[in-house]
């Protein structure tokens, strides 16, 4: 009833009547869930088709360079926290002179909004992600990053209202182009570890923006199960991408290679994959196949089910992986063909996960390939334990080459389909960049 009432709100209907449902139709039986339906959902029904909804108020917020709190830093952090504007841990003060450090990294005027963020609503404006920006610990010269990023969540393709969704799934940012070496993301050992300050800090602002903006909060429109805490940004090594020959991440989404962008995906958790040994790409293909099958299970429903085609596995190669794979003469497109025909599901077992485990509407791989709903190969025969891919593409495995140089590891990601496509954007530099950062460092 609280996420109902938070979701009407954001949506513009503060006061939309609703009808409580006991319990979770999942886990009852039928019986159950008929008899809670008539004796209690039906009369909440009738009754608010019947009685009008109470007024409701207008909410007052602070405009934008209202002062709202004055005091210590302990007396400002403890009006952050109560007010629920701060992730528990402490934040930078964002006085108005540290706001407009923020705004001269942009060219966008401070009112400027990149769109309106559900599920509150709320104006995604230039100057909300300076503040947000000062309050995570960014510097300055971050500006240009977070202006992207936030230009990638108000993008519908994104899908940011799904941001609190019951699997409790995270962002993952992976950054693009020289942007990385001039601000100092760490895009080596210890790639999704904090301890860097620009990738760490950035990868706060996210999650900063998504509840004091967007107005994700736990316990309200936040409805995650367990939950995941924010994700530092994982920088991609262009270094050794160039040197193999292969397309970077910004080349995947239809950039430059060369240019610096800001790539967003969410997904419900991942695993890291020690030891993959081999002395070639058909030697490491085996087990790079199984780890990947490992991490999908309801997932599946985004390739043929609810969000048809929307599921994009996301790996991390370490660098000494990718060279292995590309010293056995493989191109990028040639290890993503290679994944695409290894990880493979039997057809009986993907349609058991959707129709009796998820209870999903939607599981039929025949029907939905003779109606076109998805690619033949879903089909190919009437045989149960005939083998299907995962996505319908060889490039919908998304790949970026990063971390330890030295270990032979890989990271597989466990996307969320629909509820967090994967979005990518140009960082927009100012026409002062370079008289800005070499004021910045003196």
């Amino acid at each position: 009833m609280t996420l109902a009432t938070a979701a009407s709100k954001g949506l513009g209907m503060p006061n939309l009547p609703v009808a409580r449902v006991v319990g979770h139709p999942g886990v009852q039986s039928k019986e159950q869930l008929r008899r809670n339906v008539l004796d209690v959902t039906l009369d909440h029904v009738i009754d608010n088709l019947l009685n009008p909804p109470k007024s409701a108020g207008a909410d007052h917020e602070p405009s934008a360079r209202d002062v709202v709190c004055k005091g210590s830093f302990d007396e400002i952090n403890d009006y952050f926290y109560k007010n629920e504007l701060s992730d528990g841990l402490p934040i930078v003060p964002p006085t108005l002179e540290k706001v407009e450090a923020f705004l001269r990294y942009t060219d966008r005027a401070p009112d400027d909004s990149l769109g309106s963020i559900l599920p509150d609503n709320r104006a995604a404006t230039i100057w909300s992600i300076a503040v947000n920006g000062v309050m995570a610990g960014c510097k300055p010269e971050y500006m240009p990053v977070l202006v992207a990023l936030i230009e990638a969540m108000a993008d519908h393709a994104y899908g940011v209202e799904h941001s609190g969704n019951t699997p409790g799934g995270e962002t993952l940012i992976i950054l693009n182009g020289p942007i990385i070496k001039e601000l100092g993301f760490n895009y080596t050992q210890g790639v999704m570890r904090d301890g860097f300050m620009a990738n760490t800090a950035v990868g706060r602002f996210w999650r900063l923006y998504l509840r004091n903006v967007a107005g994700f909060l736990p316990h309200k429109n936040d409805k995650a199960t367990f939950g995941n805490t924010w994700r530092v940004v994982v920088a991609e090594n262009e270094e050794v991408v160039k040197k193999l020959g292969w397309s970077n991440m910004a080349a995947d989404f239809g950039f430059y290679a060369d240019d610096s962008t800001v790539m967003i995906s969410r997904h419900t958790g991942g695993n890291h994959i020690s030891s993959v040994s081999g002395a070639s790409a058909q030697e490491l293909m085996p087990y790079i196949c199984d780890a990947v099958l490992r991490q999908y299970s309801w997932q599946l429903m985004f390739s043929t089910g609810q969000g048809l085609d929307t599921l994009r596995p996301q790996l991390l190669l370490s660098p000494l992986i990718a060279e292995t794979i590309a010293a056995s003469g493989w191109s990028k497109r040639d290890f993503q063909k290679a994944l695409w025909e290894g990880a493979r599901v039997p057809a009986h077992q993907w349609e058991r996960i959707q129709r009796d485990w998820t209870q999903k509407p939607l599981w039929d791989l025949k029907a939905a390939a003779v109606k076109g709903d998805v690619p033949k190969v879903y089909h190919e025969s009437d045989d149960p334990n005939r083998l299907v891919p995962l996505v319908w593409r060889p490039e919908d495995y998304l790949t970026c080459v990063t971390g330890d140089p030295a270990r032979n590891s890989i990271y597989v990601f466990a996307h969320n389909g629909v509820l967090g496509f994967p979005t990518c954007k140009k960082i927009q530099l100012p026409k002062q960049w370079v008289a800005l950062r070499q004021a910045g460092a003196k």
